[in-house]
């Protein structure tokens, strides 16, 4: 891949590396290999089991290439939203989690990019903004509500205006705020934290949280009850258990390839 560094840890923490300099724009090669890693995730070994996507560079994501927009039309225009919202919604429906860590601007295309993981770690200084108004498209505000209020997510799309990490997160959005020098090191160790339970168990978690975030509260606790009654019948769900009352560390099978169990 052209812009994308891929490691993976034998831990089974994945670390996706954006880099398109100088500011990690996203063009249209770029979304491409994005949506090709994220909606295959398990192409980078069959170990994975958390996702960190950070970038190089001074920032995570300023936005979409606005040299490609500059040819956008109606005519061409659907394609490419196309391509766009793919890439999104293949991070959100990754099979593992996906935790960004953020720092410098995580503008537009960035902030979705942010909001379409699972939870974001960011520094105090990294800047979140929505300037579409300013160069006259639309887009990110569903993405941005994921994690911040609808009254926050109106004021940053309304007055394009940026806000740090630490003004971001005490207006109500749902980040993480660390220490630039500590943003890898905490991603990683709540990468490595997942990571460490039953890997089937996750990823049923991971597909379950997907599909209640957009239900009822009746229908959604209906469908997490479905998941704990199918687990129940999988070793690692009485491993775990067992690990629990009895003060050790558990030891839980490779992933169950069988996909009775994801079924869901």
């Amino acid at each position: 891949m052209e812009f994308l560094r891929v490691r993976l840890a034998e831990s089974g923490v994945a670390h996706v590396v954006m880099a398109r300099g100088p500011a990690n724009a996203v063009n249209d090669a770029m979304y491409r290999e994005l949506a090709d890693l994220f909606g295959d995730i398990d192409r980078i070994g069959g170990n994975v089991r958390a996702v960190v996507l950070s970038a190089e560079g001074r920032h995570f994501c300023a936005g979409n290439d606005l040299d490609e927009f500059r040819t956008m039309t109606p005519g061409n225009a659907a394609e490419r939203m196309w391509r766009v919202r793919e890439t999104f919604f293949a991070i959100t429906d990754c099979p593992v989690p996906v935790i960004g860590a953020i720092h410098g601007a995580a503008l537009g295309a960035g902030i979705a990019l942010a909001a379409s993981c699972d939870f974001v770690v960011a520094t105090p200084d990294s800047r979140f903004g929505l300037p579409e108004l300013t160069v006259g498209v639309m887009g990110g505000a569903r993405h941005l509500a994921r994690i911040a209020p609808q009254p926050l997510v109106r004021r940053m799309f309304f007055t394009g205006e940026p806000l740090s990490g630490a003004e971001f997160a005490a207006a109500g959005a749902a980040v993480t705020i660390v220490e630039a020098d500590r943003l890898m090191a905490e991603a990683t160790r709540l990468a490595e934290r997942i990571a460490a339970f039953s890997p089937t168990a996750v990823r049923v978690a991971k597909r379950t949280l997907d599909r209640v975030e957009t239900m009822e509260l009746r229908q959604g606790y209906r469908h997490e009850q479905g998941a704990t009654e199918r687990m129940s019948g999988h070793p690692d769900a009485k491993e775990a258990l067992a690990a629990f009352l009895e003060k050790r560390a558990p030891h839980y099978r490779p992933r169950d390839r069988d996909h009775h169990w994801y079924g869901l």
